[in-house]
């Protein structure tokens, strides 16, 4: 499987990464487990997950709960040093920390217990899971307000300076080794790479943004940031939660499916939907696939991830534009 360099880091990961935000709820410890197996026998050197982890729902109660079966793993199969993994530290507002922002000192003791809870030395990738100035991601382009959080520049910068200068020391003591954003806007990671340039902190490796054929708001702006500033793009729901499988055409809802326990789909289901993924699943059909998408595969039962595996192929660019193959869950690109 094809590898890429993760920013300007001299890790290399491949194109394919595991996502994990439903072990714990949807997949148990067992087939997570057995995703982790088939993940590393597919070739897949690229596990992410997050101390928010599981999803669907979000609970205080299994807070960690991923992390930890991840670490279970780790400790079973002593194959730790085989596979890159990343986690994210939960932003403003969040169920846990009574809805604390990041900070410096939040960096710190949230990394030690990620380290605690995955049974582990280090974390390759350690990644703000969003910004405490609030994100215009989950569909909230048209609405965010970048003035609601009540910070003011000076407030903002300054707190990154402060999260920078936490994360150089936990790199100096080797807990982490680079660092990643998530739900990010240009704006932002713009202002994490002048700093660190600045010589606060460690360089941005990575961005975490949700990208698909139906969800391409990274084209408009951070395309081009990340092509120049080498920020490796990790896009979470590449096939947009399953709709460009086309398996929720003509209203249907798959038994085990994210519908059935999440109705709109975080927003994606609209009036529209239908017929933009039954024009992309005809385009697919004539190039002889059956879906698309690469980045971090996810939410799949085991019966299925060697079919998405064995299938893959490689996007060319940031498009799908030869051929619109290999049918992925939930994708990940570092380039």
């Amino acid at each position: 499987m094809k590898k890429n360099r993760l920013g300007r880091t001299d890790m290399m990961v491949t194109e394919l990464c595991l996502g994990t935000m439903t072990f714990g709820s949807q997949t148990d410890a067992a087939e997570g487990h057995a995703q982790i197996d088939m993940a590393l026998a597919a070739g897949i050197n690229f596990v992410d997950t997050a101390e928010m982890y599981p999803v669907n729902p979000v609970r205080a109660e299994t807070i960690g709960r991923t992390e930890e079966i991840i670490g279970d793993w780790n400790a079973k199969s002593g194959r730790r040093s085989e596979y890159i993994l990343a986690t994210k530290h939960l932003g403003e507002g969040a169920v846990v920390r009574e809805g604390a922002p990041i900070t410096g000192k939040s960096v710190t003791a949230c990394i030690e217990a990620s380290l605690k809870r995955l049974k582990t030395d280090y974390i390759d990738l350690y990644q703000f899971h969003w910004p405490n100035r609030g994100s215009y991601m989950f569909r909230k382009n048209w609405t965010y307000d970048a003035g609601s959080s009540g910070q003011t520049k000076a407030d903002v910068l300054a707190n990154m300076e402060d999260c920078l200068g936490a994360l150089q020391a936990e790199v100096d003591k080797g807990n982490i080794r680079a660092f990643g954003l998530s739900n990010e806007s240009a704006w932002g990671t713009a202002q994490w790479l002048r700093l660190s340039e600045a010589g606060l902190g460690p360089r941005v490796a990575s961005i975490q943004n949700e990208y698909s054929l139906l969800c391409r708001l990274f084209d408009t702006d951070l395309a081009e940031l990340s092509h120049y500033e080498d920020v490796g793009l990790l896009s979470f729901s590449p096939l947009a939660a399953g709709y460009l499988t086309g398996k929720y055409l003509d209203g249907a809802i798959p038994e085990g499916s994210r519908m059935t326990i999440n109705e709109e789909m975080g927003g994606r289901k609209t009036d529209r939907v239908d017929a933009a993924v039954a024009a992309y699943m005809a385009v697919a059909a004539w190039f002889g696939s059956g879906a698309y998408g690469a980045g971090l595969v996810q939410d799949a039962p085991l019966h299925d991830l060697d079919d998405l595996w064995g299938h893959h192929h490689r996007p060319v660019g940031a498009y799908p534009r030869r051929r619109l193959a290999g049918a992925v869950a939930r994708g990940s690109r570092a380039a």
